[in-house]
């Protein structure tokens, strides 16, 4: 019976240009040996020969693809999060030294604030704000 994880060693022949593309590259793709990338880029390069199997070929490659972007983009998002979260930190701080709110009156507010964020979708600006304090 044959076993797909059983490894096989073979002499292999290749430019020495091929060679040190190899040697230059193989770390960035994560790969402790340069066989292990030799063996990624067969199978790759297969995957590409036989685009009738497209699945084969194209889901590991699109999900790699997708799963690296969504991660960059959760990264990038986490982060801007983060810097509003202190500057919104710092304003409370300032607003709460200058004036004093009654813990009821916040309370009361937050609700309010909460009705009208979900009215407008998510989306309140600081001139809804002014407009909705002024009774407009």
């Amino acid at each position: 019976m044959y076993n797909e994880d059983k490894k096989e060693r073979f002499t292999l022949w290749m430019n020495h240009s091929t060679f040190d593309k190899v040697e230059k590259i193989y770390r960035a793709d994560n790969c402790e040996k340069k066989s292990e990338f030799i063996e990624k880029a067969v199978n790759f390069y297969c995957g590409y020969l036989n685009m009738n199997k497209s699945e084969e070929f194209l889901s590991p490659v699109l999900n790699d693809v997708i799963k690296k972007q969504f991660t960059q983009s959760n990264n990038r998002i986490s982060k801007l999060i983060f810097k509003l979260a202190v500057e919104l930190a710092i304003t409370m701080n300032i607003v709460a030294f200058n004036q004093g709110v009654d813990k009821e009156v916040l309370r009361t507010l937050r609700g309010e604030c909460v009705k009208e964020v979900k009215k407008t979708n998510d989306i309140f600006t600081f001139d809804e704000a002014d407009d909705w304090q002024k009774g407009l």
